[in-house]
């Protein structure tokens, strides 16, 4: 992602999109939700509100946003203007054998913009997705970006090599050497 600037933090949900960050882009700056499933934007609410500053970058799966939808309310109420929720979209549960989620049933996007987010939009290609990161960039959240994926596994892909403590660590640095008051 082009757009996170190197003290913007970038926060994963457990499964499959936090192993693909992991793989394709670690830094200091992300944090990888290991076994809490449903819990991430909650704890991106609490962070969002800690470092009012920061841009965070909330990437969710679609069984994880609705796991646990009061949250969604919750951070239309709180108003973190520096929250961009990324609701990745399989319609599964991926990481556990891809049983099917009530996504297709459930409208995530729908959901968001009732709860009362600043925005929320769907998007369908790599362009699109591009054009709304960088409008939330300039205009306060929260924001919801639903984007619908397939199931398109890396062969091999490793597992988060961090241990959570080592995951925990290295995130609180971040923040630490990054502080925006």
């Amino acid at each position: 992602m082009s757009c996170v600037k190197e003290t913007d933090a970038v926060i994963s949900t457990t499964g499959m999109i936090s192993r693909e960050l992991f793989y394709h882009q670690d830094r200091l700056g992300n944090f990888y939700m290991i076994g809490s499933m449903g819990l991430l934007s909650s704890f991106g609410l609490g962070l969002a509100k800690l470092h009012p500053l920061r841009k965070f970058f909330v990437l969710d799966g679609d069984g994880s946003a609705l796991m646990i939808m009061g949250t969604m309310a919750l951070i239309a109420a709180e108003k973190p203007k520096n929250f961009i929720h990324i609701v990745l979209d399989n319609e599964s549960y991926e990481s556990t054998g891809a049983q099917p989620t009530i996504s297709s049933s459930v409208p995530i996007g729908a959901i968001a913009e009732a709860s009362g987010y600043a925005s929320t939009v769907s998007v369908k290609s790599c362009t699109e997705l591009a054009i709304e990161l960088e409008r939330c960039l300039v205009k306060d959240g929260p924001h919801c970006i639903l984007i619908k994926v397939g199931i398109d596994p890396i062969p091999n892909i490793p597992r988060i090599t961090y241990s959570p403590n080592e995951i925990r660590d290295r995130f609180r640095s971040f923040l630490m050497e990054n502080t925006d008051g």
